[in-house]
């Protein structure tokens, strides 16, 4: 968020990092909660977007700003997205010596038929797939890094335009990794800095789930976090790119408790964001029971 252009059009007093009261990567107010003691001592962290006051703590931004403008909360929440750096966010490149790249063997003219064998059975168009999703394939050679990627569907993960990591899928049953991420030192960007979906489709509602398949059942409205165990950058981009977000994942216990963390996680930073729990896993409803699904969420 841009703070202080806010606090600018706002007429709100406040000092940097030059000032005794804050430190480097800080915008500081008088903090509006513990009225009485004089000085600059609610900031913002301008990387971890956040406030906390150097007195009584932290404190969300929505309420912050609502009380900080005397403005009411839905206000205060638009104000947090207007003031947005940036609608479509960009994460930094990592600096390294290798260019992203597809594993060895991997076949991009398409995929063959024990592919489209396991998405059919899935519930899966391959064919749309294919042209919505650019998915790749390997056969009995696939090898990137000394992974072995034989036997998978290579799920290319694409960010601001450009193909910069992949995830893959054994559809044969018998790999112990179900799911292979491209290794860390052939990513242009880590997948885990990043969402999975279409960038370009994404409108204010977004519905997170765990993984590609996920999405491919419930949209272009839909992304992924390649997981349960997401990150604070994954954080930082879903608050930056969407007002509102129902997160569904697997019915599992942990990942419900990882939903619920998100859930929280993103009100904190003003998103309007509550948790979805249906039985099994997003990618194994069928079509006409996502669609519905999908519409509710977006009514």
């Amino acid at each position: 968020m841009d703070i202080i252009r806010l606090y600018q059009d706002f007429s709100i007093d406040f000092v940097t990092e030059d000032h005794k009261h804050a430190r480097e990567g800080w915008v500081n107010v008088e903090c509006p909660f513990c009225t009485g003691n004089p000085g600059y001592h609610l900031g913002w962290n301008i990387e971890e977007e956040y406030f906390f006051c150097w007195r009584c703590g932290w404190h969300p931004p929505v309420r912050t700003i609502s009380t900080l403008l005397n403005v009411p909360t839905n206000e205060a929440v638009d104000l947090l997205h207007t003031y947005e750096i940036n609608r479509t966010v960009r994460v930094k490149e990592k600096k390294q010596s290798k260019l992203f790249r597809f594993p060895l063997g991997t076949n991009i003219t398409g995929l063959q038929g024990g592919h489209y064998d396991y998405l059919r059975k899935r519930g899966f168009d391959p064919a749309e797939l294919i042209q919505k999703w650019k998915l790749q394939a390997t056969g009995p050679l696939g090898e990137l890094g000394g992974v072995d990627y034989r036997f998978r569907i290579i799920i290319p993960y694409t960010w601001n335009g450009e193909v910069v990591s992949f995830d893959s899928r054994d559809i044969t049953g018998k790999q112990t990794a179900r799911y292979k991420a491209c290794p860390a030192e052939y990513e242009t960007i880590s997948h885990k800095d990043i969402l999975y979906g279409n960038q370009e489709a994404w409108t204010p509602t977004g519905i997170c789930v765990e993984g590609p398949t996920d999405v491919w059942r419930l949209g272009e409205n839909a992304f992924a976090v390649s997981g349960i165990q997401y990150t604070q950058k994954q954080v930082r981009v879903i608050s930056q790119t969407f007002r509102r977000v129902a997160v569904i994942f697997d019915d599992e216990t942990q990942a419900q408790r990882q939903a619920r963390k998100l859930v929280a996680e993103l009100k904190f930073r003003g998103v309007d964001a509550w948790n979805i729990k249906i039985k099994g896993d997003p990618g194994s409803l069928c079509q006409s029971e996502a669609n519905e699904l999908v519409k509710s969420i977006l009514k």
